[in-house]
């Protein structure tokens, strides 16, 4: 025989915020949440670059039948159109029922992630070692990317205007680089230093071989070795390196976490772990009622400067051709829309609780976080999005039956950080701030939860259609 409730146990059903755990409220959909991260393991494993990305966008948007955008064209309700922005952004788009007249419903991530760029003279020997030098890229933690496999993708673009694909480490056979360390027997003098200055900037150069040119003698054999071998695969001299843009990367890839395989464990999952799932959303839909608008942009992680960062123009003048075409005003388009900005929130981690303000923060496994403001200690640096915008999007969520919780990152004092919702609202959008938690951000290899994951393009698709 079952016991009745409480009243205070059904008031508190009633007027108490609710903490729900996926797999309590939507285990029965467990399973789609493992099938749908397959796709996105592979998307992590095929796309570590923000060019890889664009060209893995573009080609899937092109199999579910999206063309080109031509600005003298005029669209109708359902077309599918796509915009390449220099290779490193792009923007996908489905036109609705209703046009640009009642404006867009935007998805905004970014597909760039923290890395080792090389410099533009980057190769050099020392003691018959050769060596590149690289500059850190985003908000990294140094000492983590020493002594792990790292593979080399990106391009030269020759004087000619020809382009040289590079993408060397990540299959069986071939050669992987790495940043060496001190063994601790002799690390008495380096294990003084503070965490932040373990490895510094300019100790991160890159083991790239050891054999000389054998067929002379002089200085910088090994040196001229590797070139020799360079030009003999990709036909590159020296001078090439200065119109090029090289990345290390972490050559792991995508795995499942944990005996119950419930978490992901990869390099990149900020941001493509939110830019997967909106495209994801995209691409179910069929004719929706508003304009519905993935935008995935670069340079989020050093600020969004850039012309392919949203804090340049690409995005405005793609929705004010859109609107023009329809015989609208661009910035009326915009002063209608609405967007979440996909990005990821800091997930709750007890091994370092101190950061946190528990009751504020987001948790693995409790569905997409939303999160009304970033920025960092007295909120600077953050669009702050209205509490009408934050109650729509609450409703939307709920009515979908989507798993979702609200967060912040971090205790007030403890630092923060910046998403791309300011530059959107800089437009005159409504925004907010919308992604996955995850543990151990920025890192070469980030953890976040299937649920969430999956929550997500739950979350993207709903808005989408709403």
């Amino acid at each position: 025989m079952s016991e009745e409730k409480s009243k205070a146990e059904l008031l508190k059903e009633e007027l108490c915020l609710k903490k729900e755990h996926f797999d309590e409220v939507y285990g029965d959909e467990t399973g789609k949440a493992d099938e749908f991260c397959k796709g996105y393991m592979n998307f992590l494993n095929a796309a570590k670059t923000e060019r890889e990305c664009n060209a893995y966008i573009i080609e899937k948007a092109k199999a579910n039948g999206f063309e080109e955008f031509d600005p003298a064209k005029k669209y109708c309700q359902g077309d599918k159109i796509y915009y390449n922005n220099r290779s490193k952004a792009v923007i996908l788009a489905v036109i609705g029922k209703k046009g640009m007249s009642e404006g867009a419903k935007i998805v905004a991530s970014h597909i760039d992630s923290p890395r080792l760029d090389l410099k533009p003279t980057p190769l050099y020997e020392d003691s018959e070692m050769a060596y590149f030098k690289t500059h850190y890229y985003g908000g990294l933690r140094k000492y983590q990317w020493s002594a792990i496999p790292l593979s080399l993708h990106g391009v030269f673009i020759k004087k000619d205007g020809s382009v040289v694909n590079v993408n060397l480490g990540e299959k069986e056979d071939e050669p992987q680089f790495v940043i060496t360390d001190l063994l601790p027997h002799l690390a008495k003098e380096q294990s003084k230093r503070t965490l932040a200055e373990g490895i510094k900037g300019e100790e991160l150069n890159i083991l790239i071989g050891s054999r000389p040119f054998k067929d002379d003698s002089g200085s910088e054999l090994v040196k001229l070795n590797i070139l020799k071998l360079l030009n003999e695969k990709y036909g590159i001299t020296e001078a090439d390196f200065v119109s090029a843009e090289l990345e290390l990367v972490p050559a792991f890839k995508a795995r499942d976490i944990g005996f119950d395989r419930s978490l992901i464990g990869a390099y990149g999952h900020d941001d493509r772990v939110c830019a997967y799932p909106g495209i994801e959303g995209l691409f179910s839909l069929d004719v929706p009622e508003h304009t519905a608008i993935m935008v995935l942009a670069d340079k989020e992680e050093i600020g969004s400067d850039g012309n392919t960062g949203l804090n340049s123009a690409f995005l405005k003048y793609f929705i004010a051709d859109l609107a023009e075409s329809e015989g609208i005003k661009g910035r009326h388009a915009l002063s209608k829309s609405q967007c979440l900005s996909a990005d990821v929130n800091a997930g709750f981690d007890p091994n370092y609780p101190s950061v946190h303000d528990k009751l504020n923060a987001a948790f693995l496994n409790h569905g997409v976080v939303v999160t009304k403001y970033t920025g960092a200690r007295g909120k600077s640096g953050t669009s702050d999005a209205s509490a009408e915008f934050v109650g729509k999007v609450r409703a939307i969520l709920d009515e979908a039956k989507v798993c979702w919780q609200i967060g912040e990152l971090g205790k007030v004092d403890e630092g923060g950080g910046g998403t791309v919702a300011m530059f959107l609202a800089n437009l005159n959008i409504d925004v907010v701030d919308l992604g996955v938690p995850v543990l151990s951000m920025h890192a070469p290899f980030e953890v976040v939860a299937k649920a969430d994951v999956y929550s997500t393009f739950k979350a993207c698709e709903a808005f989408f259609k709403s």
